[in-house]
């Protein structure tokens, strides 16, 4: 079933709907959930928690992109998991470690309080990485987006793990240069 006619079942209130959509894309959630949580049965549940996300947010809205939708529905209800956790205990997690690579270039958000800034520098920030070459491209949104491990991103890519963080790490840079010319830093 193509993602139009998903879309439609949610609209038309089908409980279909989230059967097609763990179906089609159980397995894409479950990876950012566990990439993120580091533990099967949070991200069982934050794939859970995407669906029934999903069901309340259609209608009103009308997703163009199903599966990017879902992601970031999966990622943020993950991280705020996460959170919860973390407030408790603190883990060693993927997440710890990306959110303090990119520290440097992104600030912790009580400097960027207003809507209007936070959309800009989502938009810098998406337009940096589209003007990427794709391979840079891919191994940045495999890091920082789906929060795979340098050695997972080493091995998809056959690449070392020295050349994926020394690849992180210079485009880190460039990002922080972009921020900061942008006036976003």
């Amino acid at each position: 079933m193509d993602d139009t006619q998903i879309v439609e079942l949610y609209w038309a209130r089908k409980e279909s709907a989230i059967e097609e959509t763990a179906a089609k894309y159980g397995s894409y959630c479950y990876s950012i959930a566990q990439n993120i949580l580091q533990n099967p049965e949070d991200a069982t549940e934050c794939v859970n928690d995407t669906w029934l996300d999903a069901w309340n947010s259609m209608p009103p809205h009308r997703p163009s992109v199903l599966s990017t939708f879902l992601g970031k529905l999966t990622r943020r209800i993950s991280i705020d998991k996460w959170r919860r956790t973390t407030a408790k205990k603190r883990g060693d997690g993927q997440l710890l470690l990306v959110l303090s690579e990119l520290e440097d270039c992104i600030s912790d958000g009580k400097s960027i309080e207003e809507e209007t800034e936070r959309k800009l520098l989502a938009e810098t920030i998406a337009a940096f990485v589209k003007s990427l070459p794709e391979t840079e491209q891919k191994v940045f949104l495999c890091r920082y987006w789906y929060m795979d491990s340098v050695s997972s991103i080493a091995t998809r890519f056959r690449f070392s793990e020295s050349k994926v963080k020394s690849m992180l790490s210079r485009t880190r840079e460039k990002l922080r240069v972009r921020l900061e010319k942008e006036g976003l830093v």
